[in-house]
């Protein structure tokens, strides 16, 4: 299979405010929006797209159709500069900022109906976790 985007979706009770969070926080921009669903892509990733379909519609399959919430990572190169910067905007954090073995400097934050967006910056892995793991470093 050959595929030229990727696309995401998370459920939400207003679409719209969501994708606004969405813009007003980390950059991304409506593409389309007709209410129950909308698009927004962020501009340096455009073969990516995050669909926000309202909860219960019937496009979704049902066993998704009633669960708000969904989950998003971005890689950045500074975490703590995005940290600061989302903490002054009074943005909810699910998860403070943590340095994790493997190699990741990482926190998340939770916006409308349960969207989580994780901020994560790659940092060099503890060597010891690694051999733990049996991985080899480098």
């Amino acid at each position: 299979m050959q595929t030229h985007e990727l696309g995401v979706v998370a459920m939400s009770s207003d679409p719209t405010a969501s994708a606004a969070w969405l813009a007003e926080h980390f950059g991304f921009v409506r593409n389309v929006d007709i209410g129950w669903y909308v698009d927004v892509q962020h501009p340096d990733h455009p073969a990516v797209y995050l669909d926000l379909i309202r909860l219960g519609h019937e496009s979704v399959p049902p066993v998704l159709r009633d669960r708000p919430g969904g989950f998003l990572a971005l890689l950045v190169e500074d975490a703590d500069a995005e940290e600061r910067r989302l903490r002054a905007a009074g943005l909810e954090f699910a998860k403070p900022v943590t340095t994790e073995p493997w190699g990741q400097r990482r926190f998340q934050v939770e916006g409308p109906d349960h969207l989580v967006v994780e901020v994560l910056q790659q940092v060099a892995p503890d060597p010891q976790w690694l051999a733990d793991h049996g991985l080899a470093a480098g």
